[in-house]
């Protein structure tokens, strides 16, 4: 039995018809830490998508107790320095079960700046510690409207917790965003795989 709506065709036999869009994740680039100083997607992001996401596994440090951060830049630029506005919290737990909490991290936002984003802080370099999650980017191609980004990355940190940060903002800019930079606050990124989708 099918299902028709205003005379067009949206499911036949259980089958969603090849003319009605679905949205799709593409995966467009995949880059691959080595003692890079920093991980830069100098193309692809393009007004093909509305969304862009890049997904970070196993990000590890060669330095203990840095940040990983990052900026955008437009056209040609190659200053990675575009303002933004940005909150973050964080909520972690000790592995010893001695520490647990939540909070606003007021030292790790902007207002207008336009230094490297934290995105993580506290992130340790032990053999056994790293950095995975995923940073939403919107619209960056829009010549209307600032571009927004959400994040949402777990960390074994230095101190040994579970550490789960939070961070959301947008760049105050109305120009095409086409390059996106992530580094370490100090160090370089020892290892790790960042893969960039684009989501129509």
């Amino acid at each position: 039995m099918g299902v028709i709506s205003n005379g067009t065709t949206l499911l036949d036999a259980g089958a969603i018809d090849s003319g009605i869009p679905t949205g799709a994740m593409t995966l467009l680039s995949t880059l691959t830490a080595s003692s890079s100083a920093t991980l830069d997607f100098t193309s692809g992001l393009t007004s093909t998508y509305d969304q862009y996401i890049f997904k970070f596994i196993n990000i590890h440090p060669a330095t203990n107790s840095v940040k990983f951060t990052f900026q955008t830049d437009t056209g040609t630029n190659t200053n990675y320095n575009q303002a933004i506005t940005s909150t973050m919290f964080e909520a972690y737990h000790a592995e010893g079960d001695g520490a647990q909490g939540l909070g606003y991290e007021a030292g790790h936002d902007q207002a207008q700046g336009t230094g490297f984003e934290t995105l993580v802080i506290n992130v340790g370099s032990d053999n056994d510690q790293s950095i995975s999650g995923v940073l939403r980017l919107f619209n960056p191609s829009s010549s209307v409207f600032v571009k927004h980004f959400m994040s949402t990355i777990n960390c074994s940190s230095q101190n040994d917790n579970s550490q789960n940060d939070f961070k959301a903002g947008y760049f105050n800019t109305t120009t095409a965003l086409t390059r996106v930079r992530f580094k370490m606050s100090s160090g370089n990124i020892d290892s790790g795989i960042i893969k960039m989708y684009g989501i129509k």
